[in-house]
């Protein structure tokens, strides 16, 4: 469901301006999918921002983009060199990510690889300031969530809602939690791939163990 709508917010993009009655939207999507669909996830402040063309629309209109200047802390998915520059829309209704400059706000950052230490991030992208992660979370980006890369975590609308297949994760935040995409799954699981194939939720702060039945506990 994330697909259509990042296509929809590229669509916008490559226009390079917003219209009456454009808009942004995205699908919710669990923290361990965005970061198995990133090319690039690190934790990062953003120094300054600046706004720089990127060529030009099909109408021969030039493109702004914001480029951000920022110091990279740490990189748990990505390339072997450093991420110098991220690039985004220019508002919020063109898919633009707003980050907040100055070098106090450290966050963590999802999004596509543009090569050259360069990356680019929309408003469907996981961006979320560090300090507002639960310690699980911060976890699994070291190692568990990319053991789960593998398996299909599906949001559930609402109860009841059952797997159609063995390597599925059924996401029940927003069904439980109403409009609380941000709950319990979201904060405290990960969708691990088990040794006979299949996926289920794990919790713990701890590495899974090579085989666990159902979820644990820290």
């Amino acid at each position: 469901a994330a697909l259509p709508s990042l296509l929809a917010c590229l669509a916008v993009l490559l226009l390079g301006r917003a219209r009456p009655g454009d808009a942004c939207s995205c699908s919710p999507i669990h923290p361990q999918q965005a970061f198995c669909n990133a090319d690039v996830v690190i934790r990062a402040k953003a120094i300054s921002a600046k706004e720089v063309d990127s060529g030009n629309d099909i109408y021969g209109n030039p493109i702004k983009r914001i480029q951000y200047e920022i110091k990279q802390i740490k990189m748990f998915k990505g390339p072997d060199k450093d991420i110098e520059f991220i690039y985004t829309a220019p508002s919020t209704a063109v898919c633009g990510r707003l980050l907040d400059t100055g070098g106090k706000k450290e966050y963590l950052i999802a999004g596509k690889s543009e090569g050259n230490g360069k990356m680019h991030i929309t408003l469907c992208d996981l961006v979320s300031t560090w300090d507002s992660l639960s310690p699980t979370q911060k976890k699994s980006l070291n190692q568990r969530y990319q053991m789960g890369c593998e398996c299909k975590i599906s949001r559930c609308l609402s109860i009841p809602c059952f797997v159609s297949s063995s390597d599925e994760c059924l996401w029940t935040d927003w069904a439980m939690e109403k409009t609380n995409v941000d709950g319990r799954q979201a904060k405290h699981y990960a969708c691990i791939k088990r040794s006979d194939g299949s996926c289920a939720w794990y919790r713990g702060m701890a590495p899974p163990k090579q085989e666990f039945l159902d979820i644990e506990d820290p």
